[in-house]
């Protein structure tokens, strides 16, 4: 499932925009493959720095995530077209959506849905061992 669709696209921006990014036919619609294209592409770019942190395929998509992946699909679309200037803003928004990422991977930001570390019975260790049942102790294994 992606993290966000082409109504969440035209919900963000004009859709003229989305038609100069992506049809380069001159047909005056949006085409779809592009568009799909640039998705994937975003997706990737989420579950890259998802991926450990969280159970992937994330069976629903938070809204942060969502707002990440239509900061970035709008991105790649901008990047494919070398004849188009870069907005300097949809620049910063890509940046922002890396950055937020990184404090999502690293745990700075949590997305309020089970990881694997916070699921139940996660991150534990249990053994059957006691101090008592040690074969060599701290003070034998401190001399080496």
């Amino acid at each position: 499932m992606p993290y966000c669709t082409l109504d969440d696209l035209k919900n963000h921006i004009p859709e003229a925009n989305i038609i100069q990014l992506t049809d380069d036919e001159g047909l005056g619609t949006v085409n779809q493959a592009r568009v799909d294209k640039a998705i994937t592409t975003a997706d990737s770019v989420i579950d890259g720095y998802l991926r450990g942190r969280y159970t992937l395929p994330l069976l629903t998509v938070p809204e942060l995530i969502k707002t990440i992946a239509i900061d970035i699909t709008v991105y790649k679309l901008y990047e494919r077209r070398l004849d188009l200037e870069m907005p300097e803003a949809m620049s910063n928004r890509y940046r922002n959506a890396v950055k937020l990422l990184d404090q999502i991977q690293k745990g700075l930001i949590k997305l309020g849905i089970e990881s694997p570390e916070t699921g139940p019975g996660q991150g534990h260790y249990k053994t059957n061992k006691t101090t008592e049942g040690r074969t060599f102790s701290k003070d034998i294994l401190d001399k080496f």
